[in-house]
């Protein structure tokens, strides 16, 4: 496989996972009754446990389905990117993501002990991707790729500390999420772009 389809599928495979991922959790919001982004758990969506466990469809199976697809995709970014730039931290990095979104899906809040574990690995080596990657980009692109990142696990910080900073648990989630989410399409992009000279 030559370098610049290797490096093509590496972007078309990520655009693809964190794009379809980002419209299926709406999607997946609006069939949740009473769905509230401050105050439920993004994995709300997958199936709610509190007190007793709830599963809504089909907003649970378009979830699930979605986050195990993003993490099936990443791991197939994981093959091309490496084959493309020879960067195993990065490459191990990514996979690591792959499967922590996988596991979300597989094992969602039903699940117990095991989804946690899943969601804290899929968030924390995300964030860790999107800061190491930027060796693999020109500016400006690496630099959103390093502040991403560090939105990402700072977030993730304060939020493994029930610090919410007035947005709910909920709310606090999603800036985890979505700054190294919205890395990933862009970053998808630009590995879709043809190569040009420095």
């Amino acid at each position: 496989m030559r370098v610049a389809s290797a490096r093509k599928l590496a972007g078309v495979t990520l655009f693809a996972g964190a794009f379809q991922f980002a419209f299926f959790m709406i999607l997946s919001e609006i069939y949740y009754p009473d769905y509230n982004v401050s105050t439920n758990y993004i994995s709300d969506l997958g199936a709610t446990c509190r007190a007793t466990c709830q599963v809504f469809q089909p907003s649970s199976t378009i979830f699930n389905v979605s986050v195990s697809l993003l993490g099936v995709l990443l791991l197939a970014t994981t093959y091309f990117l490496q084959r493309t730039f020879r960067r195993r931290l990065v490459s191990a990095l990514l996979a690591m993501t792959g499967i922590g979104a996988v596991g979300v899906g597989i094992f969602p809040e039903t699940a117990g002990a095991l989804h946690p574990i899943f969601s804290l690995i899929a968030f924390l080596f995300g964030g860790l991707t999107a800061v190491s990657s930027y060796k693999l980009q020109k500016p400006p692109m690496s630099y959103f790729a390093v502040i991403s990142g560090l939105i990402t696990l700072a977030a993730l910080l304060l939020y493994s500390q029930s610090i919410y900073l007035g947005l709910g648990n909920g709310g606090m989630e999603r800036v985890v999420l979505y700054p190294v989410l919205l890395w990933a399409i862009a970053f998808g992009g630009y590995l879709m772009a043809p190569e040009t000279g420095s």
